[in-house]
């Protein structure tokens, strides 16, 4: 079964303890070691994409663009949803 590839990007890298802070297209958050990231820097994003049970990390400079429309999406979806529920008409937020 193929697995598709995902796109990562560094929130936050630490030198001092050798990791990186990541988030990936799904909007899950972990650490990995910055070792396995090619020129990990901050915002640097990567496509992550597996083979015969190997996992590859290629620099990818449209993924941190890709995360941060999915990052907006989600924002306008959460709006969408919020705005859709019941006005209240009462003045002050229905306190008199």
């Amino acid at each position: 079964m193929k697995v598709p590839d995902l796109q990562l990007v560094i929130d936050v890298l630490d030198e001092d303890a050798g990791l990186a802070d990541v988030e990936d297209t799904r909007g899950r958050t972990y650490q990995l070691p910055a070792e396995w990231l090619p020129g990990a820097a901050d915002g640097a994003g990567y496509r992550v994409s597996t083979h015969a049970g190997a996992v590859t990390f290629t620099p990818d400079p449209d993924a941190a663009r890709a995360l941060r429309e999915r990052s907006k999406q989600t924002l306008l979806d959460f709006s969408d949803e919020h705005d859709s529920g019941e006005q209240d008409d009462s003045p002050a937020g229905g306190r008199a």
